[in-house]
């Protein structure tokens, strides 16, 4: 950006702050949600400053980026958690030496490639593309054998649980 051209955006920005902070709590209803929105949309205008100075209604095609970046901002995944006071899941034990032996065992039970897949998937923590990279296979084929695999592993468990009840 031209030093002429950057003293207009900076003469737009200061010109137009409260009023996109405005326009911004009024989408979102939070102050700091509002400062977030202003701040985003006013980063996009800066890398786009050719393009919106040459708009026909400057402010109009902010509050269009705002807006934008409001609804995009709705569609992370981060702003539909919501705080509650006490947590959903259940404290789980730690696992015992049988447990392991179990696990052991169980994994022991399945083929090969399935074992492979379950192991650098959930123990290595490998993404499915590593994983598939690493054993020379299909992405598709990782899924559905971590699938079977986690599956197989399960049954046990399910069974053992319904005969304690």
């Amino acid at each position: 950006m031209k030093a002429s051209e950057e003293a207009d955006y900076r003469e737009f920005v200061v010109s137009r702050y409260d009023a996109l902070r405005r326009v911004a709590y009024l989408l979102c209803r939070d102050w700091h949600t509002a400062d977030d929105l202003v701040s985003i949309t006013l980063g996009k205008l800066y890398r786009h400053w050719h393009r919106g100075k040459d708009a026909h209604n400057l402010d109009a095609y902010v509050r269009a980026m705002l807006t934008r970046t409001w609804l995009d901002e709705l569609r992370r995944p981060w702003r539909r958690e919501v705080a509650t006071e006490s947590l959903p899941e259940a404290v789980q034990p730690a696992a015992t030496p049988t447990d392991r032996v179990a696990l052991l065992t169980l994994l022991g039970r399945l083929p090969p490639r399935q074992r492979a897949v379950v192991v650098l998937r959930h123990y290595c923590d490998l993404s499915v593309e590593e994983t598939a990279d690493l054993l020379g296979i299909s992405v598709g084929a990782v899924k559905s054998q971590s699938a079977r695999g986690l599956a197989a592993l399960r049954l046990p468990a399910i069974r053992q649980y319904a005969s304690q009840e």
